[in-house]
């Protein structure tokens, strides 16, 4: 419902609504998504930065070859590449819990290329892939809808 009665309080550049109460919005329970959000993104980081470090170290480790991948390269190649997205995914998860808007579109934008990366990577390890995506599609939940919540605290 729209607010009729909205006055101008005193000494402050926000409006009172009916019967004097805040029509500013005031952060709701729903920011711990978001908190939640940044420490899963955290989270995620170092679980990339650990599937680069097998990938890189211990290629008889994955369930397939690297033939047997949707994307024909080789492990060397997904190491660097899960290393890269987990160490992005570690710095902006500290930028969405400080509640920096440039984190929240980044991380957004990074959660989907995660999940199309352990899509692309599923056949090596297929429970681990899913378990990831599942994480990913949270964590732009969490972001897109709640994300905005967290800078006003």
């Amino acid at each position: 419902m729209s607010d009729t009665h909205a006055e101008h309080t005193s000494g402050t550049d926000r409006t009172t609504g009916y019967r004097g109460q805040r029509a500013a919005a005031e952060p709701t329970a729903w920011v711990g998504w978001v908190i939640f959000a940044g420490v899963v993104m955290i989270t995620l980081g170092a679980f990339h930065i650990i599937d680069g470090l097998v990938a890189l170290f211990e290629k008889s480790y994955y369930a397939v070859t690297s033939d047997h991948l949707v994307v024909h390269v080789n492990y060397a190649a997904w190491g660097w590449t899960h290393m890269a997205i987990g160490v992005l995914f570690v710095l902006v998860g500290f930028g969405v819990l400080v509640g920096q808007t440039w984190a929240r579109v980044v991380g957004i934008a990074l959660a989907v290329i995660s999940a199309i990366v352990n899509l692309a990577f599923i056949a090596s390890y297929p429970v681990w892939g899913v378990i990831l995506i599942a994480l990913d599609i949270v964590v732009i939940y969490a972001l897109a809808t709640h994300g905005r919540e967290l800078k006003s605290v």
